[in-house]
């Protein structure tokens, strides 16, 4: 599934909407992200990492690699 569907899903789940989580990243990241960049860069898929570690704990949620068998 891309990033921008698991993105969408989990902002629902959250009750959260892209605007709130624009303003939450920016404040997270101490630099102004707009809603229309940030979409931009989901359906682009273009997050920075740091950006899509932020996204994930906003979220309540972490990242972690798991090594395949």
């Amino acid at each position: 599934m891309p990033a921008k569907e698991d993105i969408k899903i989990l902002l629902l789940k959250e009750g959260l909407t892209m605007t709130e989580l624009a303003v939450k990243i920016s404040e997270k990241l101490g630099k102004q992200i707009s809603l229309s960049s940030l979409s931009r860069k989901i359906s682009l898929g273009t997050l920075r990492y740091n950006e899509t570690e932020a996204i994930a704990e906003i979220l309540g949620y972490k990242i972690k690699f798991v090594k395949e068998k």
